[in-house]
């Protein structure tokens, strides 16, 4: 893409602003959940949330891809068998710095912030040790703003529930990607 193409594309970012967020979310619950609003529960609620913050993450993602080419900046790989990220909702809404707004709009549907952030699965990518030290790395080398990808296996099962069944231990898979 050339410099003046890169220049007009066009922003699907919207205001920062409760209402803005919460038509968003509406928007997110027609158009790609097929939900009605006014029959949606907290989990279609939490993800057309997700999906409103993924389009300003997305954005702000690719800005930051075109001033790293521009700049020519290395970059770190770090990659890991494990990263225990723990929930992603609470997190996102914090360093977007848009907790109040949303806080707002998800309350002008009818739900508490908190109802919704416990829609999240956690991402069950590891087990202790590794997987917290590789999540807390990657927080580490972006606070210092370092460009770096994490890359890592995607499970289709993270860790797994043990329960104790006639005096026997018996695994049975996690389908954390509900």
């Amino acid at each position: 893409m050339s410099e003046s193409s890169a220049k007009s594309s066009p922003s699907v970012y919207f205001p920062a602003t409760s209402e803005a967020i919460q038509k968003n979310i509406i928007h997110h619950l027609m158009s790609f959940q097929g939900r009605d609003p006014e029959r949606s529960g907290a989990t279609d609620i939490y993800m057309a949330l997700a999906y409103t913050l993924r389009d300003i993450m997305v954005e702000k993602w690719i800005k930051t891809q075109k001033t790293f080419y521009a700049k020519e900046k290395k970059r770190v790989y770090y990659l890991s068998l494990e990263f225990l990220i723990g929930r992603s909702l609470g997190n996102s809404v914090t360093n977007l710095g848009l907790y109040d707004q949303v806080k707002e709009a998800v309350e002008g549907i009818g739900y508490s912030m908190e109802e919704i952030r416990e829609q999240e699965e956690d991402a069950a990518l590891g087990n202790g040790g590794l997987g917290r030290l590789a999540a807390c790395f990657m927080d580490s080398i972006a606070t210092l703003k370092i460009p770096a990808y994490g890359y890592g296996i995607r499970y289709e099962y993270g860790l797994f529930y043990q329960q104790l069944i006639n005096g026997y231990q018996v695994e049975s898979p996690d389908s954390w990607q509900r």
